[in-house]
């Protein structure tokens, strides 16, 4: 199924304060929370990509969880966002996103907007990010979100990931953040040369996996940690 297109460049900056907590109190203390977040969380663990730390301590992950939750957004373990699915822990976003090697201007795949959450962050490092969401109202509801921020260079399909987003390819990086038993061959195929893939792949046990692409059909793989990511849906299941 062809999914809805929702393309979106806002001019103007990253006005943070639209649709959170307003008053300067209000932000100074998230803002504080998300520096305690990158020093003890993430770069404390290993990632030490300065252009990823420093999206991280800019991007105000509190306004992209449930108001239910958003004492907890700068905890560390995941959070449920709706539809069964769940913004992954900082520590995983930072990972995953110092993996794909990518750069101001590179073109970056998402296989699982969910809260839109991780296409902040690489919009924020100057990636053109294409982002897919199989559950219709969350990415609309992304869309909306990243739209009130005045978000640039990011568009969000809704549909399913499996046959990735060929009109936009080649991307120098994909990300996907719900575990397939198998990985996708045309998100493989939709890698550049020297492009990485950074998936979580397996079913109750799941390994994180870089992959990149070296020529047409050469794509070495290797592991990296143990995760727990939900299931990848949709076409990916009727796929052997």
């Amino acid at each position: 199924m062809r999914g809805v297109l929702i393309m979106f460049t806002l001019a103007g900056g990253w006005p943070w304060g639209c649709g959170g907590d307003g008053t300067a109190t209000d932000e100074a203390r998230w803002a504080t929370l998300r520096q305690e977040m990158v020093t003890t969380q993430i770069a404390a663990r290993g990632v030490r990509d300065g252009t990823v730390l420093a999206a991280l301590r800019t991007v105000p992950r509190h306004l992209f969880v449930p108001a239910d939750v958003r004492a907890e957004a700068y905890a560390d373990h995941p959070l449920p966002i709706g539809e069964g699915q769940t913004i992954s822990q900082p520590y995983i976003v930072g990972l995953m996103t110092e993996l794909l090697e990518v750069k101001a201007g590179d073109k970056v795949l998402e296989v699982g907007t969910g809260s839109g959450y991780q296409a902040a962050v690489l919009a924020s490092m100057g990636c053109e990010v294409y982002t897919m969401e199989i559950r219709p109202a969350l990415a609309h509801e992304a869309e909306r979100r990243l739209a009130s921020m005045g978000v640039k260079h990011v568009h969000v399909r809704a549909s399913d990931g499996y046959a990735g987003w060929p009109e936009a390819a080649p991307f120098a990086g994909v990300i996907v953040t719900a575990a397939p038993e198998h990985i996708p061959q045309p998100l493989l195929d939709q890698l550049r040369i020297a492009g990485h893939m950074v998936i979580p792949v397996g079913s109750f046990y799941q390994q994180l996996k870089v992959i990149t692409r070296r020529g047409a059909a050469d794509f070495p793989e290797r592991d990296v940690i143990p995760v727990r990511f939900v299931p990848m849906t949709g076409e990916v299941e009727r796929r052997p």
